[in-house]
């Protein structure tokens, strides 16, 4: 393990680029500059600014997607200014404690993966450091990256080995033995992104038995929760399916452990997480050839699911607008959650992770070109015309599902049903929520890098 914390070097890659879409400026810098930046909602919480949003996987990911806006467009070095405030607003001056601020106390709670998906920002910033000989700065974010991958690969609890899924990470201290879909997206893909980074200087073996790490918990949740019938993966599976806090997952064979649903955001951190990975991963990996054969296959599915009419998708993504909640709810230990007839509808944010996947998978060659190509240029026109707007002279995303989980023993509404994710009382539909905004960027850019080159 120590020589996995050994020191860091970044690569990155900046080009710049405009697109020709007859816009006034590129999608990416409309959304950075009207909602990237300022005025946006971490779940209920409202930021004024990124700058001093606070560390949360929510404000992290609008953060990450700013800096991607960067990278194409160096000339916009508020971007990056931004978001180095938003590091520095967390992180202690020597790097060693990331803090949630106003309150001072650490921001990363034991064996939570949520806690450590801000930390990706660490990587460009670390570059721009270094590129103007700011050797301090850099250290403090290196120190940063280290806090987080050591308390990740080293202390996080994981699936012990009398179970299924030995070795997996837990989603967090109070879902034991469960794995969510959403945790791909927040850890192993931070976890492999600093493997590539520091391949050069971690021995041969260790840099393989870390990336092996990596790939065991995509692998876990693929073989567990993939549905082949549907082409589809469930939101989340468990390995303890009677322990108290998964009271949601199933009982029997098939499927067994598995969340109900397959709710379309938990799919896109799941295919975003190894679109990514698969960038970064060596190819002459053992593993490699599973991961590609499993993004392609969970791609497949989620192309025969996208909506023919608008080319984007549904919240529960094997379903249309026919489907409801049924208005009497779920009934768990006698008491009644989640009443509700909202109908299924078409969902922002995910829609901008799928046309961000699509992009960047058919230009990295991990998909058919023609075929993913095409399918993201109709999310992407999708995601125009259904879910944003300037109503009161600012841009606005609609259409968002505030938030979505399951359980733990002491929160009964979260069923992972229907009636949950379409009448729950955290799965309210919002609108300028950051996972969205943040989806939304990387789609407009991976458009515009595509756009650039026709």
């Amino acid at each position: 393990m120590k020589a996995l914390l050994s020191a860091l070097t970044v690569g990155v890659c900046a080009v710049a680029c405009t697109n020709n879409s007859g816009q006034t400026k590129p999608l990416s810098q409309e959304i950075v500059e009207s909602r990237g930046l300022v005025d946006f909602y971490c779940g209920n919480s409202h930021k004024d600014s990124l700058a001093t949003s606070g560390w949360d996987y929510v404000s992290g990911l609008v953060a990450n997607a700013v800096l991607k806006a960067y990278e194409l467009y160096p000339e916009k070095s508020e971007y990056i200014d931004a978001v180095r405030d938003y590091a520095n607003y967390s992180t202690s001056e020597d790097g060693n404690e990331i803090f949630k601020r106003p309150k001072n106390v650490t921001a990363l709670g034991e064996s939570n993966v949520d806690d450590l998906a801000a930390g990706k920002i660490y990587f460009p910033l670390i570059k721009d450091a270094l590129s103007k000989g700011d050797t301090a700065l850099a250290n403090r974010y290196n120190n940063a990256l280290t806090l987080i991958v050591t308390k990740l690969a080293r202390d996080h609890q994981r699936i012990s080995n009398d179970l299924e899924g030995t070795g997996g990470f837990w989603h967090k201290k109070r879902y034991p033995n469960q794995m969510w879909l959403d945790g791909l997206y927040m850890a192993p893909a931070l976890y492999g992104e600093w493997l590539f980074n520091n391949a050069n200087r971690i021995s041969h073996d260790s840099l393989y038995s870390a990336w092996s790490d990596v790939a065991r918990q995509f692998i876990i949740l693929h073989n567990h929760t993939y549905n082949p019938d549907v082409q589809l993966c469930y939101h989340a599976w468990s390995a303890t399916p009677d322990e108290e806090n998964s009271f949601w997952a199933r009982k029997e064979a098939p499927y067994k452990g598995c969340s109900p649903e397959f709710w379309a955001r938990s799919m896109g951190w799941y295919a975003g997480a190894l679109v990514d990975i698969l960038e970064w991963m060596p190819k002459d990996h053992a593993d490699y050839e599973t991961l590609l054969e499993n993004f392609q296959t969970i791609c497949a599915g989620l192309l025969r699911w996208q909506d023919k009419t608008s080319g984007t998708w549904y919240q529960l993504l094997q379903y249309d607008a026919n489907v409801a909640a049924d208005g009497k709810g779920d009934i768990v230990d006698g008491e009644t959650f989640n009443v509700g007839t909202q109908s299924n509808y078409l969902e922002s944010s995910a829609t901008g992770m799928f046309a961000y996947v699509f992009y960047k998978g058919a230009r990295l060659g991990l998909l058919d070109s023609n075929t993913y190509k095409q399918a993201a240029d109709k999310a992407y026109d999708g995601m125009q015309k259904h879910f944003i707007n300037h109503e009161g002279g600012v841009l606005n995303i609609t259409n968002i599902c505030a938030s979505a989980g399951l359980g733990p023993a002491k929160d009964h509404s979260r069923t992972g049903t229907i009636n949950y994710y379409l009448n729950g009382k955290d799965t309210r539909i919002t609108q300028n929520e950051g996972k969205a905004i943040g989806t939304f960027i990387l789609a407009a850019v991976e458009h515009e890098r595509v756009a650039d080159k026709q």
